[in-house]
């Protein structure tokens, strides 16, 4: 039975925790999954390399708006494709060889384990391990619905669609959340024709309510968008299409033929795979572990010593840049168990890479309304990109900045854009989030570019009706 002073579980951030600390020392990395992790392999990087040629594609119907006529001869997809996986299978092959056979002090075995106990772990293979301190970044998967016709080769998941022969003519993309709405952008930018059909009757439940309906309407003037309808099987048409099968809320069914349908129902994290249950560890309602502030893993509400979490298996947050500082903090502590330090996720800000982007931290409006007796000391304010010289020179019609604050104080609550390079607008939002900068400091204190869009920023700022000092910058 191999002992290891380190055991980890996932090579995506999990595999950063190998570092000179553990030299001459023993360490298991287990992953059953391709090396990497899902960012770099099927998530953040691969998706965005879409996206921007996706963007280009669907430049000619911008530019015919403002008087240029541009043109597009071809999409090539499959060139697109393995320009892509190029670059990025290279990485993952590269990084898989380092720890596998460079690295003498490092065992990979690239299987699935699960837990027999908070220390000890048995492979698929039946090979038994156990480990001084162990960490759990096992990442998450894709949720794909019990209906019938899952297993076609025409239905996908954001895990294997980018990988597909050929640009599809027809697709199909179920759900509402912000992997849908990124490969419909990137399927309709690039000429598919797209239907996206949702269960609900509300694209990016997790939204705020203005930017989602702001959103959905852009859509729908994108590709098909159809709501209130579930999924009830996919149908082989037996000429290498197939047809999505559909029912509404209220009983009627509604069919749509495709070359190609993308399951984009959210994703899970990988912790049921894990044998939690042996283990004794915590669980959350989610499927999350239950960690402490140091990431520990919980065991009957208490911490168990040396052994973490972090990443999807210990977060809902889905975002590279978490699953990093969680990592660096497990890092320290695994080094150092005299000092343990704590994360800190405050104001932690998510993009959706669709066209229009969406970007957002902090409260939604409901959500800092409900946080208070009254509502009273919420205040927001609405900016369209329109309302800028920028927005003019674009003739913008869809962008808008929301931003919500506490009227007695200042303190900005939450943002939320819609627009063009949203990504990019809201990080001054973020930083006066995490520094606490109040809302009229950062309207009036440093100088904003004119006439540059993030002059949008400026003026939703200025229109939040809070209460300003006498000292304040004029």
């Amino acid at each position: 039975m191999p002992h290891y002073e380190l055991a980890i579980i996932g090579s995506g951030s999990g595999n950063s925790l190998i570092t000179p600390h553990w030299d001459g020392k023993r360490v298991a990395l287990i992953d059953g999954g391709v090396f990497g992790g899902t960012c770099l392999n099927v998530g953040c990087i691969p998706t965005k390399m879409f996206v921007y040629p996706a963007g280009l594609a669907a430049a000619p119907a911008e530019a015919r708006r403002l008087g240029v006529d541009l043109s597009l001869d071809k999409v090539h997809w499959n060139g697109i494709r393995d320009r892509i996986f190029g670059r990025i299978d290279a990485i993952s092959a590269s990084g898989r060889r380092y720890r596998a056979d460079e690295l003498d002090n490092v065992d990979l075995y690239e299987e699935h384990a699960s837990f027999t106990g908070p220390r000890s772990l048995r492979t698929d293979s039946g090979v038994e391990i156990t480990a001084d301190q162990v960490v759990v970044a096992s990442g998450s998967r894709p949720v794909v619905p019990d209906v019938d016709g899952m297993d076609l080769p025409q239905v996908h998941t954001s895990d294997t669609v980018m990988r597909v022969d050929g640009l599809p003519r027809r697709v199909v993309v179920v759900g509402g959340g912000y992997i849908a709405a990124e490969f419909a952008s990137v399927f309709a930018g690039l000429g598919s024709d797209v239907t996206q059909v949702n269960r609900s009757g509300r694209l990016l439940r997790g939204h705020d309510a203005d930017i989602a309906e702001r959103f959905a309407a852009a859509a729908a003037e994108r590709w098909t968008l159809r709501t209130g309808y579930a999924l009830q099987s996919v149908a082989d048409n037996g000429d290498g299409s197939v047809t999505a099968v559909f029912t509404g809320n209220g009983g009627e069914q509604l069919r749509v033929p495709a070359d190609l349908v993308l399951m984009a129902t959210g994703r899970v994290p990988n912790t049921d795979r894990l044998g939690a249950d042996a283990a004794g560890f915590d669980l959350r309602d989610d499927g999350l572990l239950a960690v402490d502030s140091k990431l520990r893993v919980l065991s009957g509400g208490e911490p168990l010593p040396g052994v973490y979490a972090l990443g999807d298996a210990a977060n809902a947050y889905q975002l590279k840049h978490v699953a990093n500082r969680e990592a660096r903090v497990v890092a320290h502590n695994l080094e150092h168990p005299d000092r343990l330090r704590s994360i800190d996720y405050t104001a932690v800000p998510s993009a959706v890479f669709s066209n229009p982007q969406i970007a957002s931290v902090g409260l939604t409006e409901e959500e800092a309304r409900s946080g208070t007796a009254s509502g009273s000391d919420v205040v927001t304010a609405l900016q369209d990109y329109g309302s800028t010289a920028y927005g003019w020179a674009m003739e913008d019609h869809e962008g808008v900045v929301k931003l919500i604050a506490e009227r007695s104080t200042g303190r900005l609550l939450g943002a939320h854009i819609l627009g063009h390079e949203a990504s990019n607008l809201i990080q001054p939002l973020v930083q006066a989030m995490y520094q606490g900068t109040p809302v009229h400091v950062l309207a009036r204190g440093p100088y904003w570019i004119h006439p540059a869009l993030m002059e949008v920023v400026e003026n939703a700022l200025l229109a939040l009706d809070t209460e300003v000092p006498e000292d304040a910058p004029l």
